[in-house]
């Protein structure tokens, strides 16, 4: 069993042969002890990481955000928060990525912004490739539909619309459709 006092390397040694719940659950009661802000860390990750490769993906982005906010150095941090968004994408929570992605922002200089701004982008066309393998029409158009309210080059918003265009076809949105079509012939 986990206790106070013990270091990373006892605690993996203690997990290592366990199943993923009782990690899970060793953890659990482990990060409610009074830990110091590595150890913290560690367990938001241990947890994080557990709990995305079992599914539980809500669980998963509060841990990471949980390790971000014990982080010491701002490249952490917005390391962290940036895993919580991707995970926030995955679950459609759109409103929370917005959340998040202001608490990296408010941590990086005017290159990382930048990087925070490619890699959000990178994250929702990535969900929205994997929604569309899934024949999950519905969400891929809502995260094309968000993805046209991001600062985009003209031809990164060119082929969204193009594929935002099939979508509603295939949805039979056709309003939409229509819309989105006289909006590409005006250009705008």
């Amino acid at each position: 069993m986990l206790h106070k006092g013990m270091s990373k390397s006892q605690v993996e040694e203690e997990l290592k042969d366990k199943g993923d719940f009782v990690k899970i659950d060793y953890l659990t009661k482990f990060l409610r002890e009074e830990l110091s802000l590595d150890l913290k860390k560690f367990v938001c990750l241990k947890l994080g990481e557990l709990y995305e490769k079992t599914g539980m993906i809500d669980n998963a982005s509060k841990m990471f955000d949980n390790a971000a906010g014990v982080s010491v150095a701002y490249s952490e941090k917005i390391k962290w928060y940036l895993k919580e968004a991707e995970l926030c994408i995955r679950t459609g929570n759109f409103e929370k990525v917005d959340e998040v992605v202001k608490k990296a922002m408010n941590q990086a200089n005017a290159s990382q912004k930048a990087e925070i701004f490619f890699q959000i982008k990178r994250f929702y066309l990535r969900q929205a490739e994997i929604y569309e393998m899934e024949v999950m029409r519905n969400k891929a158009s809502k995260i094309y539909e968000k993805l046209l309210k991001m600062r985009l080059s003209s031809h990164e918003e060119k082929e969204i619309k193009e594929k935002l265009t099939l979508l509603y076809e295939k949805l039979g949105k056709f309003k939409e459709k229509e819309l989105l079509d006289y909006s590409r012939k005006k250009g705008f």
